[in-house]
């Protein structure tokens, strides 16, 4: 039996205040930015294009964080801290609002527990880089 895993590449994007970008997704509500790894791409490329794509911000990569695994939909979620280089926001269909908020602020309009965790562990500098499975 072959297995079929989805990889994405999120990235926690902080900026000089060091606030935390976020995306409003019509479904999940507010998250970080990402996305899906298309075929002949990079997991770099990936989170470069997600993050401009979903929040107009081109963004500079700082350092690979870790994996994050949800075990029962057979997605592997890699994870990046990077730094904006642009500065004007756009939304698209995957983004109604975008902005910059503190950690306590993004802990709060980020409902999804796993979300939370991801953000936290990218902003750790203990263990990296982390696994997490969910």
């Amino acid at each position: 039996m072959t297995m079929k895993f989805i990889m994405t590449s999120g990235a926690v994007v902080v900026n000089k205040e060091n606030k935390i970008l976020l995306k409003r997704d019509p479904k999940r509500g507010w998250e970080l930015p990402g996305g899906q790894v298309e075929q002949n791409e990079t997991i770099k490329e990936t989170v470069i294009r997600e993050v401009k794509e979903e929040t107009g911000i081109d963004i500079e990569l700082i350092k690979f964080c870790g994996i994050s695994q949800e075990k029962n939909r057979d997605i592997c979620n890699f994870w990046w801290l990077g730094t904006p280089i642009s500065s004007k926001f756009c939304t698209s269909s995957e983004s109604l609002e975008v902005g910059f908020f503190d950690v306590k602020e993004a802990l709060i309009l980020i409902k999804n527990e796993d979300f939370k965790e991801e953000l936290l562990h990218c902003l750790s500098h203990e263990g990296e880089p982390f696994f997490l499975s969910f």
